[in-house]
């Protein structure tokens, strides 16, 4: 399933992200990913505690990013996330990191739904239906 609901989170750099060049140190950018999909869902009414109460988790089975360029400290930055593909098995998601409208980062994940014994499983239908309200995510 396909969409067009995406989720923007602003954020300041904080010193403590940055490098002795003064640039974000890129392992950094994976935090502002997980804020990005963690508000996607919150967007959606669905949050990753309740997700994780009803004993499913998302872990990251890929990671793709494209730095165009870097931010530094005390740039305003946002993070445009989208749900590129849901199933009941696996989420995959966009992420643009702008500042000022220019692009900084391009990145994706793909998540797989597992159950509290590890394995991977389906997302039951009722939260299914949660996170895809009126079937348009």
């Amino acid at each position: 399933m396909k969409h067009n609901h995406e989720t923007t989170i602003t954020s300041r750099i904080r010193y403590s992200e940055v490098d002795s060049m003064g640039f974000v140190y890129y392992a950094h950018y994976c935090v502002f990913l997980e804020v990005g999909r963690t508000e996607w869902l919150r967007s959606r009414g669905f949050s990753y505690r309740e997700m994780e109460e009803n004993g499913f988790f998302l872990p990251v089975v890929d990671l793709k990013i494209r730095y165009h360029k870097a931010a530094r400290y005390d740039d305003l930055i946002e993070t445009i996330t989208t749900a590129a593909e849901l199933t009941k098995r696996v989420i995959r998601f966009s992420y643009r990191i702008v500042r000022e409208r220019e692009l900084l980062i391009e990145a994706e994940t793909t998540h797989l739904f597992m159950n509290r014994s590890g394995r991977a499983g389906s997302l039951p239908q009722e939260l299914f239906n949660r996170i895809t309200r009126d079937g348009a995510i």
